[in-house]
């Protein structure tokens, strides 16, 4: 697929798939003309990329974690090099204190809203 069907089905914008081209985190094959061509697995690797960028990490992180994720659709990751694993534990650490912020930022708005309208039924959202 071109780049602009990439970035529709992947809800991204063309500059962010250029982007992530230059920051070694996709390769696409060329046409003779010079065109991007993008795989199938290029769609849930771009999802994978939007994921790491959200939690905070840099985009030389993100090359190396995306080296460790076999791209045949599986769930098989390979052995991180010692260096990524020390890289990744901080990394985890601060995402595990966001999620915990964000829980509790969840219970003072819930307990707003319940104030304001009774009792709030969390499992819709």
């Amino acid at each position: 697929m071109r780049i602009g069907e990439l970035a529709r089905l992947a809800g991204v914008s063309i500059r962010s798939l250029r982007y992530y081209e230059e920051q070694g985190l996709l390769a696409p094959a060329r046409t003779p003309a010079g065109y991007r061509i993008y795989a199938d697995g290029d769609i849930e690797r771009v999802a994978r990329i939007q994921l790491l960028y959200a939690a905070g990490m840099r985009s030389s992180c993100i090359a190396d974690v995306l080296g460790c994720v076999n791209g045949d659709g599986t769930e098989a990751y390979a052995e991180p090099a010692p260096d990524l694993i020390a890289g990744l534990i901080p990394v985890r650490e601060r995402i595990v204190r966001q999620i915990a912020e964000l829980g509790d930022s969840l219970t003072v708005l819930d307990r707003i809203l319940g104030a304001a309208r009774g009792p709030l039924d969390v499992t819709r959202t």
